[in-house]
């Protein structure tokens, strides 16, 4: 078989593959896969045997294999855009949640090299760096602070030397270097989530049943707040009209010889709270040698105004 035949072997074997992925498998991860080495790549496939099944290929191999599908099934045009990038496919048929667990655990740690984007804070700790004490200008061209402690560079405090999105320079490289620090890791990425025709971000799977029964919940509020502000019915709204409805026929019937047979126990019970005796103040008990002991006149009050602050006379 020449070189020719073989490269449109293996083309045919991947489209083949793809499409029987896409007719078993209801539910894709879409995965960015940058910095991502074939070592690494080789355990997440392993981690995934029996749960997943990753595949990885050229953008446009697997765009021709979709465009080829769609007539079969027309929800896969929707990863046609997304099919863009660095990117790969993990099929799944089990709960997305566990295998996107697995995905994002399954993480190298990485060193910081020129040119790459942060993806996250990079904190240099204060303490000892084991450098020679020749090395402090290094630091200082970093506007790192540091002192010579027990014969070896010590950063004094911890200083923030790269920021998510900041590009890493060759100053910054290289002290994360001498250090050891390996401040990144790297796997796969998930970007977006097929599940049946549908597409939606991987952070939905994050979600629990309460926050979907306290989303529902809200919209259902909106829907019924906005009904009422226009007066357009709805399942939502009817349920407050009809008791804002029977609060006014039962304000109308408490305020005329209006009745019925609701309105009567509120009558009833408004006439028995109305005949009740008010109740009366109970003289104070007294007891003791203080039963016999004359009552003491009480005391003239004076004639001049006293001067109050917050109800407390000044002469109490």
């Amino acid at each position: 078989m020449s070189g020719a035949e073989s490269k449109a072997a293996r083309k045919q074997a991947f489209f083949s593959k793809l499409i029987k992925l896409l007719d078993e498998y209801p539910k894709i991860f879409i995965v960015g896969a940058d910095n991502v080495g074939s070592s690494q790549m080789q355990k997440i496939r392993v981690a995934l045997r029996g749960k997943a099944v990753i595949l990885m290929g050229k953008n446009t191999m697997i765009r021709k294999a979709i465009r080829g599908h769609i007539e079969n099934n027309k929800s896969l045009e929707a990863l046609l855009p997304h099919v863009r990038g660095n990117i790969g496919f993990v099929f799944c048929k089990e709960d997305l949640s566990a295998v996107k667990k697995n995905l994002t655990e399954l993480k190298v740690a990485a060193p910081a090299k020129v040119g790459v984007i942060a993806p996250s804070d990079v904190i240099v700790p204060a303490g000892p760096t084991g450098m020679e004490p020749t090395q402090t200008s290094f630091l200082q061209a970093l506007n790192i602070p540091s002192k010579i402690a027990k014969g070896q560079v010590e950063i004094i405090s911890d200083v923030h030397l790269i920021k998510v999105g900041q590009k890493v320079g060759s100053s910054e490289a290289a002290l994360l270097a001498k250090l050891d620090i390996k401040p990144f890791q790297y796997g796969l990425t998930i970007k977006l989530v097929y599940d049946e025709g549908n597409l939606y971000e991987a952070s939905v799977l994050d979600m629990t049943d309460e926050d979907i029964v306290a989303k529902f919940r809200n919209g259902i509020k909106n829907i019924a707040a906005l009904s009422l502000a226009i007066g357009f019915p709805t399942v939502a709204s009817v349920p407050h009209s009809l008791v804002r409805g029977f609060k006014n026929v039962l304000s109308i019937a408490l305020a005329t010889e209006y009745s019925f047979a609701f309105a009567d126990k509120f009558k009833n019970a408004a006439a028995t709270a109305a005949s009740a005796p008010a109740p009366t103040a109970s003289a104070p008990a007294t007891g003791g040698k203080q039963d016999k002991a004359p009552a003491k006149p009480a005391a003239k009050e004076p004639e001049e105004e006293v001067e109050e602050d917050m109800g407390i006379s000044l002469f109490d």
